[in-house]
């Protein structure tokens, strides 16, 4: 081949990976600052009890057993109504499917202030566990319908902030809005579920006049832009069909392989971690900083926050433009564990809070990542049942969490042996992470 045909080629490889840039940035800005917004709004419904707790476990004469059972039964909850939600966003589409979901747990979210005891407290909070149980794996399907798996890592973690920044957004939301105490009879947690629960509902209307179910619907987009993603997108799903075993019989077959049960077991391992900061957060600094006001604790549980929002971008990052995964993964969970050992261990606020800030941000972080592997080891059949099985098993660990920390926290009245809890599974799950079927994305287009 001549100089020339070799120049020729190179420039041609150069401006279709140039065309194929710009159609996945232009996806990226139509649909992740959206889903980011709605992903804010479900965490926020998902994790204001945490700041509710503040007061209302006095109000409602809850112990910490009590308080983290009402997150457990969220999740049993959330966990049964997962993989049912999937198939039928499946089925039904995102735009209808998605937006009935939001306005369905902004409703029941709000609906939490009428809370009196125990009792009503765990039936509320699993309503909206049902009714938030498809969002998140229903979301992490739809990006595999418009994201190659080469871009993938950079779309879930500019998708997944919104965990990060919700937790320090309410954080200093929350604790402002706990000062509303009295006003007009509510009492501060009262107004919390109020106001952080009705803009959900207005957001799911919005949803069904602005995202399209597939490619080919997207008037946005033009046809050489829909044919260059439809290639990407193929080339990614000829891949997963390779990964996947070649001798399936059937889509439970696949799903039940021990493949998918590790990715199943890793996650668990990572949920209890994010749970842990999503839930006892709050209540974790206040543990160490006792004597502050609730506006002051929201301020510095905003910390952790930040500190992940960055390093989630720029992790998510470098493992695309490195196309590496598994250590993308196991690393950061590694960090999860010493921060947790550190907060265990250290007697000082400032290292507490640094242990802290390496748990959130390790974790995070691992899970953004994580979230790029599985498709790749699924049949393009299996991916909608397969991604939410994974989602649903993984979050036990959300239902256990909770209630494991509450009766630790009782037993040995601190949160000391609740951090070595912690740090032990994700020691385990980033052995288990050294394990799992991680193949490299191919280069795109």
């Amino acid at each position: 081949m001549t100089r020339c045909h070799i120049a020729n080629a190179a420039t041609s490889t150069a401006a279709a990976e140039d065309r194929y840039q710009h159609v996945c940035k232009k996806i990226s800005k139509r649909l992740i600052g959206f889903l980011f917004v709605c992903f804010v709004l479900s965490f926020l419904d998902r994790i204001n009890i945490g700041f509710a707790g503040l007061t209302m476990m006095g109000d409602l004469g809850l112990t910490g057993t009590q308080f983290g059972l009402a997150s457990t039964f969220f999740y049993i909850a959330y966990i049964a109504c997962g993989i049912p939600s999937n198939i039928a966003l499946a089925r039904i589409g995102a735009r209808r499917w998605i937006g009935s979901l939001m306005i369905a747990w902004g409703l029941a979210s709000t609906c939490t202030l009428f809370a009196t005891d125990a009792t009503s407290l765990y039936l509320l909070r699993m309503l909206v566990g049902v009714t938030e149980a498809g969002f998140l794996p229903g979301v992490l399907l739809y990006l595999t319908f418009w994201f190659p798996s080469a871009y993938r890592a950079r779309a879930n973690a500019l998708f997944m902030i919104a965990m990060p920044f919700t937790a320090g957004f309410s954080s200093a939301l929350s604790g402002l809005i706990l000062g509303l105490d009295g006003i007009w009879g509510l009492k501060g947690w009262q107004w919390l579920f109020l106001l952080e629960g009705l803009p959900s509902v207005v957001m799911g209307c919005v949803v069904f006049s602005y995202l399209d179910d597939r490619p080919q619907q997207a008037k946005w987009l033009d046809s050489e832009e829909q044919a260059l993603l439809h290639h990407a997108l193929s080339a990614d799903r000829a891949s997963g069909s390779a990964a996947a075993t070649q001798d399936a019989r059937s889509v439970w077959r696949e799903l039940a392989s021990p493949r998918i049960l590790l990715f199943c077991l890793v996650y668990f391992c990572l949920v209890n971690t994010l749970a842990m900061i999503a839930v006892w957060t709050p209540l974790i600094v206040k543990s160490f900083n006792s004597v502050s006001s609730n506006q002051s604790i929201g301020l510095l549980a905003a910390i952790p926050q930040v500190c992940t929002i960055i390093l989630m971008i720029v992790w998510g990052l470098h493992s695309d433009r490195t196309r590496e995964r598994r250590w993308h993964l196991v690393l950061p969970m590694l960090m999860a564990a010493i921060g947790w050992i550190l907060t265990a261990v250290s007697s000082y606020p400032a290292m507490q809070l640094l242990g802290v800030c390496m748990a959130a941000s390790g974790s995070y972080s691992a899970m953004s990542i994580f979230w790029t592997t599985p498709d790749q080891a699924l049949s393009f059949n299996a991916r909608a049942v397969g991604i939410a099985v994974i989602n649903a098993v993984g979050n036990i660990g959300s239902a256990v969490n909770p209630l494991v920390i509450g009766w630790l926290k009782d037993l040995t009245l601190s949160f000391s042996s609740g951090f070595a809890y912690a740090a032990t599974l994700m020691i385990l799950g980033a052995l288990l992470a050294l394990r799992l079927p991680i193949s490299t994305p191919e280069h795109q287009p």
